[in-house]
């Protein structure tokens, strides 16, 4: 699905019980950065929401118009910038933290809570439903990573970038194609692999389990999602792993 495309701000319905909200672009080391949230409905009727994008006019009512915002998930060092937002709209909300994410937002002098740490295993709260990870080899960026088990859906964030290349400005065109993380052949960015190459090894058993999931789709936080055929374009996303 092209992120050039889509309605910004609103959740859109992607199968049963799946929201994608496709946010405004965000500045990162210069470059404008796509967002991308994902909500999930667990069995309980409750909202689990990965990657909580900007809370602009309206999207907290179109949001609890699905139902009760239970879960706030910051997935990694540096998908945390708007969960304090969301913690005010959706005050019963628990807030949960990847590695990384607190010390981050300290140095950043953002007085920013956590109710919990996501772990390398699911808590009771969705373990029936999600599978989840710490993606190893890397003590720069660590990344919870999870499975829909009922949609067979994989949610990351940045393991895998994929911008497409028409809604770019030119001198972004040549750096994400530099970077590896130019659709239609998006993937971890390179100067990302750098960090994981002493560990290389437990990076490949933990990409394995994702592919041995089987997701038929892939959620990317920046660029195109996968939206058929996920684990066959993981493997290739990670050919330069496996």
């Amino acid at each position: 699905m092209s992120e050039g495309f889509a309605p910004l701000n609103v959740p859109k319905a992607i199968t049963d019980d799946l929201w994608l909200i496709d946010g405004p672009a965000i500045r990162f080391y210069g470059m404008p950065f796509s967002t991308r949230a994902t909500i999930v409905r667990l069995a309980d009727g409750g909202l689990w929401v990965h990657s909580p994008t900007a809370l602009v006019d309206g999207l907290a009512e179109k949001v609890a118009a699905l139902g009760p915002v239970r879960h706030l998930v910051a997935p990694n060092w540096i998908h945390y910038a708007f969960v304090a937002d969301w913690q005010a709209a959706f005050p019963d909300a628990q807030s949960w933290a990847a590695p990384g994410v607190q010390d981050r937002a300290a140095l950043r002098g953002m007085a920013l809570r956590f109710d919990h740490d996501l772990t390398p295993a699911p808590p009771g709260d969705w373990v029936d439903e999600i599978d989840q990870m710490i993606v190893r080899g890397s003590r720069i960026h660590r990344e919870a990573v999870f499975f829909h088990r009922a949609s067979r859906t994989l949610i990351l964030t940045d393991l895998i970038e994929n911008f497409e290349p028409a809604h770019l400005p030119w001198w972004m065109r040549i750096a994400t194609r530099l970077g590896g993380i130019q659709a239609p052949h998006g993937g971890m960015p390179r100067d990302m692999r750098m960090t994981f190459r002493q560990k290389r090894a437990v990076l490949r058993e933990d990409v394995r389990r994702m592919i041995d999931w089987g997701p038929e789709r892939v959620i990317l936080s920046h660029g195109a999602w996968f939206e058929s055929d996920g684990a066959a374009r993981l493997a290739r996303a990670f050919s330069w792993l496996l």
